[in-house]
């Protein structure tokens, strides 16, 4: 009889076997459900990181299990070669629900971020008049869009970016949160678009000042230049309404998704724009063999519908305003600032005898919640929407707990 694996013997084997291009947090999970995760050993778990946000409509749902096996019994793959009986229906309904005339469905962020670029760049020699490759897009410092080399090329994390030149050229950065700054490029004609996260996630949740969006996003207008919402990780009912851009009214040229889009079920990412915009990319310019496919489209509907159905961007609202006031109340000298919007939050902890966020992470963990740490004195909390008040408090109470060991 083979001996049963313990947690290390599960770790030993990622790390033989894996590249190490992640540092997680010490535990292996085993299964899913709703808000909760058991690792190997059945220990159960409040998940307040969602992958990342992809699981916001919580792990497993049934609706959206059942629409990945009804379809991957039928039909898993065509490419785009061929036409296929749910591709239409999964274009439809998208473009209906966030209100834009195309989408050009593919997998991954990083892959619908590179979309973006692509489509806004072309918009800019075709549209605008700028001259071939001269068009530049701005960024803001701070930014995480992914982790292609053209993406890293925009990035100012050296994490990302060092050892990995040259870099892509034809990207302006500019200080998050800084209008001033954003008026001076937007100066420049060839400027085509800029490309910004309503709220920087991977950055620590920094949340820009009220109007910011709204400005920045006129001030593109008055320039002709497009204004590109990262949405990946704050979209899809994540800050409290069904984008981050909507809690200031501004409807992007060019949206960017992926994520919980599809519930973490399944790779899938969307960009959404208009036919001026969207048409400017011709057959054989741009796709991806698994982009659109049957499977995604059916899993990414029946994620779409529970966001709406379960009314999960008002239960992201009313509780995020609950988890912030409760952690402003907390006593501890550790909390140097809480900030965040609807269920995507984060504590920046100040270190307290050589101990850091990542302590911090660890006894959570063997107290019965996981959260994983960015940039070393960050926490980030973004439980899967899905949670309700009495297992939000529940889960508070563990925090709490956590932070008055140290």
């Amino acid at each position: 009889m083979t001996p049963k694996m313990t947690p290390s013997d599960y770790i030993a084997r990622e790390e033989k076997y894996g590249a190490h291009n992640y540092h997680p947090l010490p535990v292996v999970l085993d299964r899913g459900e709703g808000i909760y995760v058991w690792d190997v050993d059945g220990k159960k778990y409040f998940d307040f990181l969602s992958a990342y946000s992809a699981v916001n409509q919580g792990h497993c749902h049934p609706r959206i299990i059942n629409a990945l096996t009804d379809q991957a019994q039928k039909l898993t793959l065509t490419s785009r070669a061929f036409y296929n009986s749910t591709l239409g229906e999964f274009e439809e309904y998208i473009t209906k629900y966030f209100g834009y005339d195309k989408v050009l469905p593919m997998n991954t962020g990083a892959e619908a971020d590179e979309t973006a670029l692509k489509l806004c760049r072309k918009w800019a020699y075709e549209k605008k008049g700028v001259p071939e490759n001269e068009a530049k897009i701005i960024v803001c410092d701070g930014n995480f869009h992914g982790r292609t080399i053209t993406i890293i090329s925009m990035s100012t994390d050296p994490d990302s970016y060092k050892g990995f030149g040259p870099f892509t050229p034809g990207f302006v950065k500019i200080p998050y949160n800084d209008l001033d700054a954003l008026a001076k490029e937007l100066e420049d004609p060839n400027v085509a678009g800029f490309l910004v996260e309503p709220i920087q996630g991977e950055a620590g949740v920094f949340v820009p000042d009220e109007g910011y969006l709204k400005k920045a996003y006129e001030m593109c207008k008055e320039k002709n230049v497009l204004f590109i919402a990262d949405e990946v990780q704050t979209g899809i009912a994540r800050t409290g309404k069904l984008l981050a851009c909507d809690h200031e009214n501004v409807r992007p040229d060019v949206l960017i998704l992926g994520k919980a889009i599809s519930g973490g079920v399944f790779p899938v990412s969307a960009v959404l724009a208009d036919d001026d915009i969207m048409l400017v990319i011709k057959p054989g310019e741009h796709g991806s063999t698994y982009g659109g496919n049957p499977l995604a489209a059916k899993v990414a509907i029946a994620a779409l519908d529970v966001i709406k159905d379960e009314k999960l961007a008002e239960n992201a609202e009313r509780l995020g305003e609950i988890f912030r006031n409760e952690m402003k109340a907390v006593e501890s000298d550790m909390i140097e600032e809480v900030r965040g919007k609807g269920l995507l939050n984060a504590i920046v902890i100040k270190p307290k005898n050589g101990k850091t966020a990542w302590d911090v992470c660890v006894a959570m963990k063997d107290n019965g919640l996981i959260a994983k740490p960015t940039h070393d004195h960050i926490i980030r909390f973004a439980p899967p929407l899905v949670i309700n008040e009495s297992e939000l408090m529940e889960a508070i109470d563990i925090i709490k707990k956590t932070l008055a060991q140290f």
